[in-house]
């Protein structure tokens, strides 16, 4: 008794019908002389048995099969029971799954708060570089001053569809706080305008010298949906004049002004989260420091050249009578330091330069 393996069906047909293609198949192959040569059981070479062929044919069959699957599969874009692609960088539910964690829209990681150790992250580039980001715009209605008179900075913030923006986060007692300083970093100014009901702000400003100076609006916006976007915005104001720009001060860590000492510990790198403490002496030792805008300092630095902004925030108490704050430079360069503190009841601005190698 011979044993015959079965032949799988091929393109739906029974195994009868398989076998007769088997049977053609093996017909062919021996017309044309292709098929290998068999030997019977007497050891004489002669037709090949059909048993043989058959399993010749299983075999081939099995190999195709799982060629076809493959192409299938490579053909398909490899999905998944999910909708997405295959393993690797794929999507699920029109989410791109990749490590890095994203915000949702409108809360984004600016924060005016105070930062901790834990808190250090990746230097962010500087704000006030443009007109327009996160979809808002400053419109300033005017831009000439002249030299040395009281006029009114007045402007707008527009949404994305240029709508004036009128709905406003409190941050730091302030809806808006608003930084002036000449080009080549002198004359700064720390300025809070106020609001009309249709969006339009203002605050009276006076610009000491001629000269290109730069005007940042520094707010956090708040969407229809309630959600809070923190921005801020540069534009370019123009006092009519000789310009006689000043060199920057040389690097140092302690200033006066005032007569107030202020000097600061610390060793600000670029791109790396560090501390930097502020210590401020009046003429008969510690200043009393009183909190301003709801902290004990604020600090802005600006990077020459291109006045990229940084606006840091300190921890909220106060640390051996030292301002602590955490300070993030992103890039080599120069830096303007300026920082507010006040004292019965008055607020002083320090200024110092920081050289980032």
């Amino acid at each position: 008794m011979s044993w015959t393996p079965a032949v799988p069906d091929q393109a739906g047909a029974s195994p009868s019908d398989a076998s007769a293609v088997a049977a053609d198949r093996a017909g062919e192959a021996l017309s044309d002389g292709s098929a290998a040569t068999t030997f019977s059981a007497s050891g004489v070479a002669g037709a090949p048995d059909r048993s043989t062929v058959r399993l010749a044919l299983v075999v081939g069959g099995l190999v195709l099969a799982v060629l076809l699957g493959f192409g299938l599969g490579r053909l398909n874009g490899g999905t998944n029971d999910y909708g997405g692609t295959g393993l690797g960088g794929g999507t699920t539910g029109g989410t791109t799954l990749t490590p890095d964690h994203t915000h949702p829209a409108g809360t984004g990681a600016h924060d005016h708060g105070s930062v901790t150790g834990a808190d250090q992250g990746v230097a962010a580039e500087p704000g006030g570089l443009s007109v327009s980001s996160g979809g808002y715009t400053l419109v300033p209605l005017a831009t000439e001053f002249p030299a040395g008179r009281t006029g009114q900075l007045r402007f707008e913030v527009r949404d994305a569809q240029r709508r004036p923006v009128t709905r406003f986060a409190v941050v730091h007692d302030k809806p808006m706080h608003v930084i002036v300083v000449r080009r080549d970093l002198t004359g700064y100014q720390h300025l809070h305008p106020t609001m009309t009901p249709d969006g339009i702000w203002s605050v009276p400003m006076t610009l000491p010298q001629p000269g290109v100076w730069r005007a940042y609006a520094d707010f956090t916006a708040v969407a229809d949906n309630g959600g809070q976007s923190a921005v801020t915005l540069g534009v370019d104001l123009v006092v009519p004049g000789a310009y006689q720009p000043r060199p920057l001060p040389a690097p140092a860590t302690s200033t006066t002004v005032d007569g107030f000492t202020v000097g600061y510990q610390g060793s600000p790198q670029a791109g790396v989260t560090v501390p930097l403490t502020f210590r401020i002496y009046g003429p008969s030792g510690g200043a009393a420091l009183e909190r301003y805008l709801g902290a004990y300092g604020h600090l802005v630095a600006l990077r020459e050249g291109d006045l990229g902004y940084l606006h840091v925030h300190p921890e909220p108490e106060l640390a051996d009578g030292q301002v602590k704050f955490w300070l993030t430079i992103p890039n080599p360069g120069r830096y303007r330091l300026y920082l507010d503190f006040q004292v019965a009841t008055k607020v002083h601005t320090a200024e110092l330069t920081l050289t980032i190698p």
